[in-house]
């Protein structure tokens, strides 16, 4: 199965977690980041195009910094970031140049992403770099981010990253040989799981968190972004990132860690972008009538189906689609502000220019424009 999905991969993103870059000391390992290079190197040879989105920057920070453990406040994170960015993109060129190639490096925000414009701008400049033959190396920029517009961690940012490059494939290297049906540190009777074919709820609750002094990351968050991926159509291989060679094995489709197979029907790029990317700014409330259209018929939301309104919004912006009771089903790009959705509540299209004085679209959101979630 592995090497029937992998044989059509032409554009990888591959995300390097801080346990796998750091040494015992929470130094950069040059050896590791050298054996990924090679692996790399090996990659662009087959043919294949390769991002890299690598965490590391605020563990070589604190290094330097001399800081014993993991920086506490906003300001020390970023001033550890500002100085480990430049440790980590030196160890990459580096490691890289033995073989002909260069890096560069792509410093993002959620911001950046949550406009459609940037986010364009942010895929064009990984194209063109891949065009020139050069590894794009992606982190978040942890010298200027704050907690409102953090991705969370970078399993999350490289789920997203998988859209941005429209890429084939997530690998995610770790410091653990895959997902195992338990903790191994506290069950040494836990299996490791070669395949997931579906997501589930219960699966996501049984990873556990982040157990680390270096990383943000723990197992939950690798299984969410292989959930995102998911739904973007990417499968995700999450393996053990220090074993030498581990890369290349993974892609020969050698039953390495754990794969996770895409979902039967992935949402298209810019429904992925709407469903993951975007963060909402309010909440629509409507009916039963207009949630059991939406939810069974795939239909547009129209005026005549909303309930209600909360927050405060202008058109164009992403909000959560909440049934009476609250719950949220769907997320869509509304092309009312939150004010004007007050006055057209419970109003037939007809009627949107006579209560308005001007019509932008006979819906609220429109199909194209939602996610069912």
């Amino acid at each position: 199965m592995r090497r029937g999905l992998l044989k059509s991969v032409k554009r990888i993103v591959i995300k390097i977690g801080s346990r796998v870059l750091t040494d015992d000391d929470g130094a950069l390992d040059v050896a590791v980041i050298g054996r990924i290079c090679t692996d790399i190197a090996q990659l662009r040879e087959g043919g294949q195009q390769v991002v890299v989105v690598s965490s590391g920057a605020v563990a070589a920070g604190r290094s330097e910094l001399g800081l014993t453990e993991k920086p506490k406040t906003i300001p020390q994170k970023q001033a550890a970031a500002a100085i480990g960015q430049t440790r980590l993109m030196r160890a990459y060129e580096q490691s890289l140049a033995p073989h002909g190639l260069k890096a560069a490096q792509v410093l993002l925000t959620s911001e950046d992403l949550n406009s459609r414009q940037r986010f364009l701008n942010a895929r064009a400049t990984i194209d063109t770099l891949l065009g020139f033959g050069v590894i794009p190396i992606i982190n978040e920029n942890d010298t200027v981010v704050v907690d409102e517009i953090k991705f969370g961690d970078n399993d999350n940012l490289s789920a997203l990253v998988t859209n941005v490059a429209e890429s084939d494939l997530l690998l995610i290297l770790t410091d653990v040989e895959g997902l195992y049906s338990a903790d191994p540190g506290t069950h040494p009777d836990a299996k490791l799981i070669p395949l997931v074919d579906v997501i589930t709820r219960e699966l996501e609750r049984s990873a556990g968190g982040s157990g680390s002094s270096v990383g943000t990351g723990g197992m939950a968050t690798k299984v969410a972004a292989a959930k995102k991926a998911a739904k973007n159509g990417v499968p995700t291989i999450l393996i053990a990132g220090k074993r030498a060679g581990i890369i290349t094995a993974a892609m020969r489709g050698e039953e390495v860690g754990t794969l996770f197979l895409p979902s039967g029907e992935g949402l298209n790029r810019r429904k992925h972008w709407i469903a993951y990317t975007l963060k909402p700014v309010g909440r629509v409330f409507v009916d039963e009538g207009a949630r059991d259209v939406l939810q069974k018929k795939g239909k547009s939301l129209l005026p005549s189906g909303i309930a209600g309104v909360e927050g405060r919004f202008e058109r164009g912006a992403c909000v959560r689609v909440c049934s009476p009771d609250g719950k949220e089903f769907a997320k869509g790009l509304s092309d009312y502000s939150s004010a004007e959705i007050a006055r057209l509540a419970g109003h037939n299209s007809s009627e949107i220019e006579q209560i308005l004085g001007y019509r932008y679209a006979d819906v609220i959101i429109h199909r194209d424009n939602m996610v069912l979630l």
